[in-house]
């Protein structure tokens, strides 16, 4: 089964950091069923800067947004190269048994499937391309561990969740490296989600191979949170 993996578009402040990750989903794509789908960075920030300064409606701002993600999956299929790029759900389900990169825009303009405001990145739209190819996991890769207590650059105590529920994070309103949408998504598709640091690629390697590793695991049933 195929295996969602969502790069965020953060990993781009680091360009040795995304070329090592690229060339280790290119490996892994050779053992694992691997769809991409990519996140915003620097390309979604720009959305934001002329959505503060001409006050942009939330409808437009939103499909800027998503094209913002096209323009850093064309990024990434530039440096993986053999990468095919799918446009669609069915060009990412012909394609899912080598290496693909979903470019959002197309569905999500058709589908429209969630709602436009800022609460809704490319984590929830990962989750929901994820549902819709009934993906066996759901990866963020992201430039932190996972979900911590507190903030860890602030709080010398925090702590890694190893397993914490959506529901959890949704009651607890906690700020975390995901959007304030995607627990909601991950309980109603009922998909477990695994938040992981794309700067150590092996990590992500350890849950497509079903490895205890140092990453949070979204649970979209009640669960008790683990540390």
């Amino acid at each position: 089964m195929v295996s969602v993996i969502k790069i965020g578009g953060s990993l781009a402040e680091d360009r040795s950091s995304l070329v090592r990750l690229c060339q280790k989903l290119v490996f892994l794509s050779k053992k694992h069923e691997v769809t991409i789908v990519p996140g915003g960075g620097g390309f979604a920030d720009t959305v934001r800067y002329f959505y503060d300064k001409f006050r942009l409606s939330d409808d437009i701002a939103h499909k800027m947004a998503i094209l913002a993600m096209d323009q850093y999956g064309l990024l990434l299929k530039d440096i993986m190269g053999e990468a095919i790029l799918a446009y669609d759900l069915d060009d990412a389900l012909q394609y899912k048994r080598g290496l693909s990169i979903i470019l959002p825009s197309k569905i999500m303009f058709s589908l429209d499937p969630l709602e436009h405001s800022w609460n809704v990145t490319s984590d929830s739209i990962s989750a929901f391309i994820a549902s819709s190819l009934k993906a066996e996991k759901l990866i963020l890769a992201k430039d932190v561990d996972g979900i911590f207590t507190s903030d860890p650059m602030k709080d010398s105590k925090a702590k890694i969740f190893k397993r914490i529920s959506a529901k959890n994070l949704l009651k607890e309103n906690m700020k975390s490296c995901i959007d304030g949408f995607l627990p909601r998504i991950l309980i109603e598709k009922q998909l477990t989600c695994y938040v992981v640091s794309g700067k150590h690629p092996e990590r992500i390697e350890s849950v497509l191979e079903g490895r205890r590793d140092l990453y949070t695991e979204i649970t979209p049933y009640p669960s008790r949170a683990l540390l």
